[in-house]
């Protein structure tokens, strides 16, 4: 394979990744049919990092992977540095490539003198040199306002769906959200599965503690039903643990979680093994550790759709049919497994 994908005599696509999550890049890269930009990466005794790319990408349009997870302040540094090194060697254009989209929960102001975390983020970015974000399914979908430039906006909804297609019996199924904020979403989930019914759990959320919430009843009928509670992430699982609880007590015949990032913070992986759910569903947009995935966690990779907004933005084609699928050509392999 070559390491750039040619497309009109003047169009370059490179790929190039941090160190955060290399095994997804090389999955993107299967899809795409090209070989990962050569980088040379390290920290020096102080903690600084060096960036330097092995061939020249003087105008190409280069994507920029790297997951914020981990030490994540160490790889969206890394990821700035990169991005500095690229636009100092003449790429053409760059695209931050960011499966999950670090400090994306900090989109506002909940109390005075707080900051509003993700706008620096894209500010940053911005300053830096990129053109544009590629990001799976944010926090809260108006921060792609937050940036200067295009903000292509992936959702994994329709690979999480055809997973639940399979694996429950509809007829018997209610979507559950885990809270008011997540209701737009959970609708489009219970539509694009068959109209099914829909509930939510009414929760309050203290400001003052993070990763903290209450849940405080449930709006619906969940009695005798099996019920999929449809989130964007989970972190530390205090909060969702106990929906599922809430749920159960409520009559709940089982309980079902998705969601696309699974961070697994803390005491996340004790609590879920104990919280009762029937399956656990992730992406894989930031990478969970073996002795994390739980014998009823099932983990779906996300390169499938990465490769194909990638390729849509590169052949400047249409990244929003990606709302309603994936094309055959990046189906996801083994999606079952």
């Amino acid at each position: 394979m070559s390491t750039i994908l040619e497309g009109t005599p003047d169009k370059r696509l490179a790929l190039v990744t941090g160190r955060a999550y290399p095994e997804l890049a090389d999955e993107v890269a299967s899809y795409l049919g090209v070989d990962i930009l050569e980088t040379t990466a390290y920290d020096f005794a102080n903690g600084e990092m060096y960036v330097r790319f092995s061939e020249p990408v003087r105008g190409a349009d280069v994507f920029v992977l790297q997951c914020h997870a981990g030490d994540l302040n160490k790889w969206i540094m890394e990821q700035l540095i990169m991005i500095d090194s690229l636009k100092r060697a003449s790429a053409r254009s760059i695209t931050v490539v960011a499966p999950f989209l670090g400090y994306s929960r900090q989109d506002k102001k909940h109390q005075g003198r707080e900051p509003i975390t993700a706008r620096l983020i894209f500010d940053l970015f911005k300053t830096a040199g990129a053109d544009r974000i590629m990001t799976v399914d944010l926090h809260a979908t108006q921060e792609q306002g937050f940036f200067d430039g295009p903000v292509d906006h992936l959702t994994a909804t329709p690979v999480l769906i055809d997973y639940v297609r399979g694996a429950l019996p509809l007829e018997n199924t209610t979507v559950v959200s885990p809270d008011a904020g997540r209701i737009k979403v959970s609708e489009q989930w219970a539509r694009k599965l068959g109209n099914l019914p829909l509930a939510f759990i009414h929760k309050q959320r203290d400001i003052t503690r993070p990763n903290h919430a209450e849940a405080h009843g449930i709006i619906g009928d969940v009695n005798g039903r099996d019920c999929v509670v449809v989130d964007d992430m989970i972190d530390t699982a205090g909060t969702i643990c106990e929906a599922v609880r809430t749920l159960k007590d409520s009559g709940a015949k089982s309980v079902t979680l998705v969601a696309t990032h699974g961070l697994l913070s803390g005491p996340a992986i004790e609590r879920l093994s104990q919280c009762g759910a029937r399956e656990i569903v992730f992406m894989d947009t930031v990478p969970i550790a073996e002795e994390k995935r739980l014998p009823n966690m099932t983990v779906l990779s996300v390169a499938p759709l990465l490769a194909a907004g990638i390729r849509s933005v590169f052949e400047e084609g249409s990244v929003a049919i990606l709302l309603d699928g994936l094309p055959e050509d990046m189906r996801p392999r083994n999606i079952y497994a």
